[in-house]
């Protein structure tokens, strides 16, 4: 992984965070990407003890004109992206009855239309190069569906056939389109269910 430049999303925490520390363990330059600015700089620094190769650049991946200038200032900085992984996430726990339509917006643009934003604008440079890597992190509710994650799971069942079409329409480029499909992780998102909730999930 030497002098790869691996693009996360939501790579201040969690699933994005261990996986940041992971390509930073092979050499390969990281940019976390994220809304929270105190949040990916605390991140930035803890990365640091692993390998300086990393930055942290805010953005919010729901709004297409922010994606387009952070795109174009890592192409300008790195002048190629390796290795894309769509990981910024958020869910919404409740009746879809007493779900607001300003709360599916928000959930949808953020897990969804941020996967279609960031993809969409790294897809080019790497089929220019004939090379790179795309992996969404998906959730097992994307396969099955979860009572009371609703708009959740019908963003992550969006992702995994927006990552099954993707994958034919890149594999003349050979670049591999792939998602997984997480169960349930000791992550941020998570902590809202207590010990005993989520070994039940």
């Amino acid at each position: 992984m030497k002098d790869k430049v691996v693009i996360i999303t939501g790579g201040a925490s969690g699933i994005g965070f261990a996986s940041a520390k992971l390509f930073l363990e092979n050499n390969a330059k990281v940019i976390i990407i994220g809304r929270d600015q105190v949040k990916g700089e605390a991140a930035t620094i803890a990365l640091r003890a692993v390998g300086d190769s990393v930055e942290f650049i805010r953005c919010d991946l729901s709004k297409v004109s922010e994606c387009q200038n952070l795109v174009k200032k890592i192409i300008d900085n790195y002048h190629k992206v390796d290795v894309l992984i769509n990981n910024a996430g958020i869910s919404h726990i409740g009746l879809l009855s007493d779900m607001t339509p300003e709360e599916w917006n928000n959930i949808v643009a953020i897990n969804l239309t941020g996967v279609f934003n960031f993809t969409k604008l790294v897809t080019p440079y790497m089929v220019a190069d004939k090379c790179g890597r795309i992996l969404q992190i998906s959730s097992v509710w994307g396969n099955v569906g979860a009572s009371c994650e609703v708009a959740y799971s019908a963003c992550k069942g969006g992702i995994n056939a927006f990552t099954k079409a993707l994958g034919k329409e890149l594999a003349p480029s050979h670049i591999p389109v792939n998602a997984i499909a997480c169960g349930v992780i000791d992550t941020d998102m998570n902590r809202c269910f207590d010990e005993t909730e989520r070994a039940e999930l």
